[in-house]
């Protein structure tokens, strides 16, 4: 009996060591469950794009960017986190391993962000940062769209309100430097790709819990790698040679948005701090999350 015990005692243990490496994760990321812990980043300035490696189309000029404070989540949103606002979770039917609370939430589209955000605002008691057609409540905006929409591509954004928003280009790839001239890594917080992302070579081709790598120096996870983030901005390939140096937010049009960080099926180099990404905000997909921001009072 005694030896049969053990047995079971091994086999318990030995599963739990499987579990550990596969696609889920048990434990629950900082916040309260419906908004995760948010880091704040000091106002200041960098160098933005290639400062080390090679630089591609759409990454030059290196141009100096000065940016105010801001506060932007410590971890990608949550599946558990956006099914407590939205009420649904898009990952649900995708099969074992895809859903789960502390994996990041992917299958959104920037439509589905934007609204999220005003949401949590409301739910949290700050002001909403969008509007669309002059309204900042979502029940006016009619239902997400799965396809292109003229009214949702005019939404504005109120950069004195106190809500949450998603960050700018400039402000996310300011936030994967942890805010910092140095040290200047080819990845948020590394030159070791392994160290802090997940990405083709290391995924298992799957989306992976939130928190698992290392972070970078304010302590952010999951900035390269694990799934794409949406940024406010409208992308345009020769932006950085007109790009504002103090915040600037982008074009004031365009046809897709910028994602950042690349994804779980990515190669390495497309996980680099500084490389470029683009989706039509409709897109709905397995690699694109995001991740929130907020100003800084």
């Amino acid at each position: 009996m005694q030896k049969m015990k053990c047995l079971i005692l091994f086999l318990i243990v030995l599963f739990m060591g499987t579990m550990s490496s596969s696609c889920k994760k048990t434990t629950e990321p900082d916040g309260d469950g419906i908004v995760g812990k948010m880091i704040k980043v000091p106002a200041g300035s960098f160098a933005m794009g290639p400062t080390v490696g090679l630089g591609f189309d759409g990454e030059l000029p290196i141009h100096e960017v000065k940016l105010k404070s801001f506060y932007i989540g410590k971890y990608e949103v949550t599946q558990g986190e956006f099914e407590a606002v939205m009420e649904q979770n898009p990952a649900i039917g995708l099969g074992p391993g895809s859903v789960g609370k502390t994996l990041p939430v992917y299958r959104t589209s920037w439509y589905h962000a934007i609204k999220y955000c005003n949401l949590l605002s409301r739910k949290k008691g700050y002001t909403p940062v969008y509007s669309i057609n002059g309204s900042t409540n979502t029940d006016d905006w009619g239902r997400v769209p799965l396809s292109s929409n003229d009214d949702w591509n005019q939404v504005i954004c109120d950069w004195n309100a106190n809500g949450f928003r998603l960050p700018t280009e400039a402000e996310w790839e300011y936030a994967a430097r942890a805010g910092k001239r140095t040290p200047d890594y080819l990845y948020s917080g590394s030159d070791n790709v392994d160290k802090v992302a997940w990405y083709e070579d290391n995924s298992d081709q799957c989306v992976k819990a939130v928190g698992q790598k290392a972070g970078n120096g304010l302590s952010l996870y999951d900035m390269c790698g694990n799934v794409k983030e949406w940024c406010w901005d409208w992308f345009d390939m020769n932006y950085y040679s007109e790009s504002p140096t103090d915040n600037p937010t982008g074009p004031e049009t365009g046809r897709r948005r910028v994602t950042r960080g690349g994804s779980w099926d990515d190669m390495a180099y497309r996980t680099q701090l500084k490389f470029r990404n683009e989706n039509m905000p409709e897109s709905q997909n397995l690699r694109t999350g995001f991740r929130l921001c907020r100003n800084a009072s």
